[in-house]
Parts: C-alpha cells; sequence; structure tokens
C-alpha cells in the first residue's frame, strides 16, 4: 500500500490538475497575467517595418468600408418620405454599432482595429503605442473616411446627396453647442472605456475568451451612444467620420460646428485613459 501511495503522490506532483478554463496560473508575484510594456514616445525603427506600413493600409481600408456603409445607410433613411419604411434611427445605429464589430474583428490582428483618431489618441495616451503609430494611423483613417463618404456621393447624385446634408455631423435644432460637445465627449468617454476594459491585459489572462469577444462589447458601445445621441447631433465620435463627411459634403452648415467632432472626442478618449489607467487599473503615467 505504501507503494501505491507514493505513486499516488508522484504522479500529483508529475501531473498537477488543471486549470479551471478562462483562468492562467498565477506569477511568482502573484499576479496572474504580463502587463505589456508601455510604448516608447518615438519608434523611429517602426518606419523600417513592413508590419507598420500594412497596419495603417488595414485603418485606410476599415475606415474607407465604415464610411461606406454608414453614409449609405443615412442616406437610405434620410431620403425616404417617411421613416416607416426604412431601417430608422435604429437602423442607423446598428450599421455604425456592426460595422465596428465586424471591422474590428478583421483588422485587430494587424493594426489593434482602432477605426477611430480618438480611440487611437486614448490609445497613445495609456501608452499602448506609439506617437509614430499613432499620427500614421489617424492620418490613414481619415483618408479613408474622405474616400468613403465620396464613393457614397458618386452614388447618390449631387443635388440628393447636398439635399440631405452628405451624412455630415451638426448640432441639431433645440441643442446647444454646449449640448453637443458634452454629447460628443460622454459618447466618446464610453467607447473608449470599453476599448481599454476589453483588450485589458489582465482581463484577458483571467478570462480567455475575452480577446475574442472584444469585438463584440466595443461594437455595441457604438451601437448604444448612436442611439442616445444620433437627435442631438448625428453623432460623431469619431472625427475621422466626421471629417469625411464634412469635406464630400462641402457646405458651410457641415463646418459651422465641426470643432465640436473634434474636441469633443478627444477630450472625452483622454479622460477615458485617465480614468482606467489611473483609478481602475492604478497605473501611473510614466514617460521615458
Amino acid at each position: 500500500m505504501e507503494g501505491k501511495e507514493e505513486d499516488v503522490r508522484e504522479g500529483a506532483n508529475k501531473f498537477p490538475e488543471r486549470q479551471p478554463i478562462g483562468t492562467s496560473a498565477q506569477s511568482q508575484d502573484g499576479r496572474d497575467y504580463a502587463e505589456p510594456p508601455p510604448a516608447p514616445l518615438f519608434e523611429p525603427s517602426e518606419l523600417t517595418s513592413w508590419s507598420f506600413y500594412r497596419a495603417g493600409i488595414a485603418e485606410f481600408m476599415a475606415t474607407f468600408l465604415f464610411l461606406y456603409i454608414t453614409i449609405l445607410t443615412v442616406m437610405g433613411v434620410v431620403k425616404a418620405p417617411t421613416k416607416c419604411t426604412t431601417v430608422g434611427i435604429q437602423g442607423i445605429a446598428w450599421a455604425f454599432g456592426g460595422m465596428i464589430f465586424a471591422l474590428v474583428y478583421c483588422t485587430a490582428g494587424i493594426s489593434g482595429g482602432h477605426i477611430n483618431p480618438a480611440v487611437t489618441f486614448g490609445l497613445f495616451l495609456g501608452r499602448k503605442l506609439s506617437l509614430t503609430r499613432a499620427v500614421y494611423y489617424m492620418v490613414m483613417q481619415c483618408l479613408g473616411a474622405i474616400c468613403g463618404a465620396g464613393v457614397v456621393k458618386g452614388f447618390e447624385k449631387a443635388s440628393t446627396f447636398e439635399r440631405l446634408n452628405g451624412g455630415a455631423n451638426f448640432v441639431a435644432h433645440g441643442y446647444t453647442k454646449g449640448d453637443g460637445l458634452g454629447a460628443e465627449i460622454v459618447g466618446t468617454f464610453v467607447l473608449v472605456y470599453t476599448v481599454f476594459s476589453a483588450t485589458d491585459a489582465k482581463r484577458s489572462a483571467r478570462d480567455s475568451h475575452v480577446p475574442i469577444l472584444a469585438p463584440l462589447p466595443i461594437g455595441f458601445a457604438v451601437f448604444l451612444v448612436h442611439l442616445a445621441t444620433i437627435p442631438i447631433t448625428g453623432t460623431g465620435i469619431n472625427p475621422a467620420r466626421s471629417l469625411g463627411a464634412a469635406i464630400i459634403f462641402n457646405n458651410d452648415r457641415g463646418w459651422d460646428d465641426h470643432w465640436i467632432f473634434w474636441v469633443g472626442p478627444f477630450i472625452g478618449a483622454a479622460l477615458a485613459a485617465l480614468y482606467h489607467q489611473v483609478v481602475i487599473r492604478a497605473i501611473p503615467f510614466k514617460t521615458r
């Protein structure tokens, strides 16, 4: 019997019990995850890497497709004589949220699936990417948005496109510029905070399904924010989306409130990065 008990002990040590699904073994310092190092402020070596340019191309294509589908959906709803024959505001919100879900899923492994300068800005403040990559992403996102809105205008007659405001963002009648700015700040905060939470290294380590499901809460956050703020600003929360529509629309009305759709999202992204990194994760902002 002693020999059998010894075999059992040796077997238990040699083949330890597996971790429950969705967890990972703790490290010696008591943490069950490895915190990724902060990205450097400048990374000149990125400029010689093909993966750097490939990521920018992915951001361009994703934002192009995003604007194409969403602005075309907006055009279809606005030009209909009655909303009962269209997908309505709910359909517009689903178009925006659904496209973000699909495009983040497609591009997350290539560029991170930002598709939004505000998201890029927030992740830059959280030291998730370098300034070099952040600026490059923002430029490619804006170019993709302009091209996507331009293709939509090509499908619509110029007179129809202008009459329907080209899908441009502006503060609706009955609301002040302060209302619009506040809506953009809060809406972008919800989106960027969701991005930080969905891609959190600690949560990814503890719940193995989180990286796979990350695009879902991000897309759903976009959907919910659109439901809330379409009546106020048409919902920007994405400076590239607002810039692309405004440039192709090229009307004074599209530019009157345009600053709101840059200042608001950037403030919201900064607040979300600060809240998640300093308050939730207690990670101090460091420079090097």
